[in-house]
């Protein structure tokens, strides 16, 4: 039995099963369920605990009670029948008349320390969820919650047991067995399943889900609710461009610039200026209603006046309402990729909503791909291309950049020069009125030159569709994502930007962690994973050893090692100590973190890492304390002695120890296939030093912490582990 809600217009909102019809439906797709009865009078509850056994909990049971504990209609420990009939008659005494058709049930009273939460929820952006979290009277203080995607496999349902923070709480605990996670990922499991067979349930709750003493589960309540339609309809998907087009847009043979300015401080002027500047080699075109040369460019009025099949990429600096003109004309001179930086469409109200829907409409009947509108532009250095209207320009290197905020992607490229690890393709996406921040890290999951996707995203119209496409994507390059709106402020503050709705953060989050996504809480731990992943190699596993020279960086580092589940701070193999022995004196630490205790000499530290290195049990190194020989280096430079008393020779050796010691890390790393991550706070606060300034060299990111290291290695760690236990 089940009753409906109906809106004030008359239609069926939801309709929410009684206890023992939810319970009936949650079995079928495996839930365990206590065993309990459902009688309809005080005598047949008294009979009914008597078969069941003592104690017992008696609940009144109706087509409309959802909510039976706040109007008292749960009674516990029942301990003869005398005491249950009596609950019996006083649960059926206190039927309302809207409550439906009632009876009571009689069920045994579980008892357990530990209670979890599951469920479902259909996610207006997502669709059917599976949640999981611990439950009890501290479930909403601790917030210990996680989804996943349904219908969901064994693998996904372990990992999502394994997110939960609170892991002691499914271990031995105060006398009891740990939790039987079989069994929990097997209720998983099925709560997926029913949610993807029955599109009409919308959200299922069983609250508590208690652990038995045995470790073994039982649901004693459960609340299915069915809606109407089912999921919502998605909006339609337009297909990626092309592989042709985004060439055009990626790998132009030449490039026009409309709306070209003599003045300095115009749009037209910055960008013509910063596509020369970058040495961009192929043919550079300007349009100008004076048609004058601009930066050695000499403009056209005209866009007829231009050679044809000659320009593959037109950059537009015009006002919204010259484009529709100017993409005609660009089509007939064989263009096929426009970036717009005009203002004035979709962020603008509905007029600019209905302008921008009319120019993607045009741009597709001329077969032009329409990036933007209102972005900032497009960086492609394995051509030297720089169409943008903003600083800076970055090295050429591996990570690809898609952005719904054209600020992020200067703060990725920024980050680029600053760390020396370059960028192959970076994007702002604007509007992302045709082309969207998914369809550019599809395109460069294929791209050679990129090894892997760095996204920021905020506002989400379709976040099935959003996520199934990042999910290709991640499947065949790592992805790293950070995402504006994570709080309820953030949220209002993308709204306000991208004119969409910020999804529910846990549940996006257990959308990436489903497709191996990497997200990042902050814009600098994304762009150091993606850094990270982009110049280092996959590990192997999870064994980490940190390599230090001073004991307090290496307690810190471990620490950090330690609180990462997915790290292990792995104990040091007697045959590794025993040839560290042999190279540094008995002081060292004689445990992981390797810490030389000042005990190095010319050769120490390479050899040591090299020992460490090659261990076959070893998966990853963490290096602390490059840089400090230069440092000292550096105010012997500096002081008022130099280059007397010998100091000339001392900085020198000095300076080439500490760059050692860094091509040490980079050639291990490469000769052995392991990562060897290096970090010192001397990246930051004397970038200039010779041991930072050599890991730049070598191409590969220097951390400013052993902790900012450990992230970077974590999210390795992760996506190898996702690959792994699918196959991949």
């Amino acid at each position: 039995m089940a009753t409906a809600d109906v809106t004030s217009s008359g239609t069926t909102a939801h309709t929410t099963l009684s206890e023992r019809d939810s319970k009936t439906l949650l079995a079928e797709f495996g839930v365990p369920i206590a065993a309990e009865r459902l009688v309809n009078d005080a005598s047949a509850a008294g009979a009914a605990a008597d078969e069941l056994g003592y104690p017992v909990v008696a609940k009144l049971n109706g087509d409309a009670i959802a909510h039976k504990t706040e109007r008292g209609l749960v009674r516990l420990r029942l301990g003869d029948r005398r005491s249950v009939e009596a609950a019996a008659a006083d649960l059926l005494a206190a039927a309302r008349r809207d409550d439906g058709d009632v009876s009571v049930l009689v069920a045994p009273m579980i008892s357990g320390n530990r209670e979890l939460i599951a469920g479902v929820i259909r996610d207006p952006q997502f669709g059917p969820t599976v949640m999981l979290g611990i439950g009890g009277i501290l479930a909403e203080a601790v917030a210990d919650v996680v989804f996943r995607p349904a219908p969901l496999d064994a693998i996904t349902a372990a990992e999502m047991i394994g997110d939960l923070a609170t892991q002691k709480l499914l271990g031995a605990f105060r006398g009891e067995d740990e939790v039987d996670r079989s069994q929990l990922v097997a209720l998983l499991v099925g709560l997926g399943r029913l949610a993807d067979e029955r599109s009409d349930v919308a959200s299922v709750d069983i609250n508590p889900l208690i652990v038995q003493p045995d470790g073994r589960l039982v649901a004693v309540d459960g609340l299915v609710e069915l809606g109407a339609d089912g999921d919502a309809p998605r909006p339609s998907s337009r297909p990626r461009p092309s592989a042709e087009q985004f060439r055009a847009l990626f790998d132009p043979r030449g490039v026009l610039v409309t709306g070209a300015s003599t003045h300095p401080g115009k749009f037209g002027f910055v960008s013509l200026h910063n596509l020369l500047a970058a040495g961009y080699a192929g043919g550079v075109y300007g349009t100008n209603l004076k048609g004058e040369e601009v930066l050695g460019v000499k403009t056209v009025a005209d866009i007829a006046d231009l050679p044809d099949d000659a320009i593959d990429l037109v950059f537009v600096c015009t006002p919204a309402a010259a484009n529709p003109d100017l993409l005609r004309a660009c089509a007939a001179k064989g263009i096929t990729a426009a970036f717009l930086t005009s203002a004035g469409y979709g962020e603008a109200g509905d007029e600019g909503r209905a302008a921008e829907a009319e120019l993607v409409a045009l741009a597709d009947e001329l077969g032009i791909l329409l990036a933007g509108p209102n972005g900032q532009g497009v960086v492609s250095t394995p051509v030297d291309l720089c169409a943008q209207i903003v600083a800076p320009y970055p090295p050429a290197g591996r990570i690809g950049v898609a952005s719904q905020s054209g600020n992020f992607v200067s703060s990725f490229m920024n980050m680029s020069r600053a760390s020396g690890v370059g960028i192959s393709r970076a994007v702002s996406a604007g509007n992302a009125a045709a082309v969207t921040v998914a369809d550019y890290l599809d395109w460069y999951a294929d791209d050679e030159a990129t090894a892997v996707g760095l996204a920021y995203v905020e506002g989400i119209v379709d976040g099935r569709g959003l996520m199934d496409r990042l999910a290709e994507a991640a499947a065949r390059k790592p992805l790293v994502l950070v995402k504006g709106g994570a709080t309820e402020g953030g949220a209002q503050a993308a709204a306000s930007h991208t004119g969409a709705l910020a999804a529910n953060d846990k549940i996006f989050d257990g959308e990436c962690r489903a497709a191996g996504i990497t997200r990042a809480a902050t814009v600098t731990e994304a762009f150091e994973a993606a850094a990270t992943f982009a110049t280092q190699p996959l590990p192997s596993g999870p064994n980490t050893i940190v390599l230090t020279t001073a004991g307090g960086w290496g307690v810190v580092t471990a620490d950090a090692i330690t609180r990462d589940s997915d790290l292990v701070l792995m104990d040091l193999p007697a045959d590794l100590q025993a040839a560290i022995d042999e190279k540094l004196p008995p002081r060292w630490s004689r445990n992981n973190p390797v810490d030389c205790a000042g005990g190095e000499t010319r050769d120490t530290i390479p050899e040591v890492m090299e020992l460490i290195a090659r261990h076959p049990a070893v998966d990853a190194i963490i290096y602390l304390g490059l840089g400090i020989q230069s440092n000292q280096a550096r105010m012997m430079r500096d002081g008022r002695f130099y280059p007397d008393h010998g100091l000339e020779r001392i900085v020198a050796y000095h300076e080439r120890q500490d760059e050692r010691f860094a091509e040490a890390a980079h050639d291990l790393s490469v000769s052995t296939g392991k990562p060897i991550l290096v970090a010192t706070e001397l990246a930051v606060a004397d970038p200039d030093n010779a041991g930072p300034a050599t890991v730049r060299r070598l191409g590969r990111l220097c951390y400013a912490s052993g902790g900012d290291a450990v992230t970077a290695l974590g999210h390795l760690v992760r996506y190898r582990k996702h690959r792994e236990a699918r196959g991949e």
